[in-house]
């Protein structure tokens, strides 16, 4: 990725309009966050709820520290995880210039620190944070490369700044620090290794009925196609998904991993679902994942794709 382009997707953003960028979890995409016509449209391309919030993205603390109210809790996490997939849920200043289309005029703000090398040098750029959900229709599988984005939006939006496969392919987890801390979203960093930095058992919150944060809709990261979760046998004209190759795979097998490596199902999990969906299959089984580690995400996200 050349300089050239990097400035090009600034000055985009600069005039409030939208762009797709790379993180190490999946694809965003990105609008000022401080403004309520770029926020306005990141709602209306992806048609996404205005109750549902957005997580902005930084570039630094002291930028974080005009918006946010920080806490010993979220310095501790910070250190030890940042730039990386974790999202913190933290009190938002009341002087704060964040767009209040944002959070729903909600009085937290979900934040992080995306790793990607190529975001990292085009917010470097900017004087801004940016708000960048998936970059994807909403309710629909997340997208992990610039071709799964453009599938999404074709010509819709100027650019997709290409940064390759996304590394991590979940999105990432989310934690509110706003009183005791909670998980509101499993994702990309294993919960335990956040218990450990706090030294607390957190409690895990996925779902709520109002004020939603990203993630907690009960339908959500979908094919568009019927998904069984903990399949043995595989029916008729159904792709079956497993975790890793088997010598005697049919031609409506695909697998996440050749040995069955917990972090290439994770980065192999929403590309496969989507090629699935391409190949014309009406509908997915999934044999079991041990849930556990990545695995609670994983089954997460499954059973939000198949609910109706």
């Amino acid at each position: 990725m050349n300089q050239s382009n990097i400035k090009k997707a600034s000055k985009y953003l600069d005039k409030n309009m939208c762009v797709a960028i790379p993180t190490e979890t999946v694809y965003g995409l990105a609008g000022n966050a401080y403004s309520d016509i770029a926020v306005k449209k990141i709602y209306k391309l992806k048609k996404r709820p205005l109750t549902n919030s957005l997580i902005v993205h930084y570039s630094n603390l002291d930028l974080l520290k005009n918006d946010c109210i920080l806490n010993n809790n979220f310095y501790l996490l910070y250190k030890k995880f940042c730039p990386g997939p974790i999202t913190f849920v933290l009190k938002i200043k009341k002087n704060s210039k964040i767009s209040k289309h944002v959070n729903n005029k909600n009085k937290t703000l979900a934040v992080r620190f995306p790793k990607h090398k190529i975001t990292q040098k085009l917010m470097n750029k900017l004087s801004y944070p940016i708000a960048a959900p998936s970059a994807n229709i909403f309710s629909n599988l997340s997208p992990v490369s610039a071709s799964d984005v453009k599938e999404e939006f074709g010509k819709k939006i100027p650019m997709i700044l290409d940064g390759g496969i996304c590394k991590i392919g979940l999105e990432s987890t989310i934690i509110s620090l706003v009183n005791k801390p909670v998980i509101l979203r499993l994702g990309g960093l294993d919960k335990n290794k956040i218990s450990k930095i706090l030294k607390k058992n957190l409690k895990i919150k996925l779902y709520s009925k109002k004020n939603i944060l990203p993630g907690q809709s009960k339908l959500h990261y979908s094919p568009g196609i019927p998904v069984r979760m903990n399949a043995k046998k595989i029916k008729k004209d159904e792709a079956f998904i497993t975790l890793k190759k088997y010598k005697n795979s049919d031609k409506n097998y695909f697998y996440l991993s050749k040995k069955g490596k917990k972090n290439e199902i994770a980065k192999n999990f929403y590309s496969t679902l989507r090629k699935i969906k391409n190949k014309g299959y009406k509908s997915i089984a999934i044999e079991n994942i041990n849930n556990k580690g990545i695995g609670l995400a994983l089954n997460d996200r499954l059973k939000r794709a198949s609910k109706k």
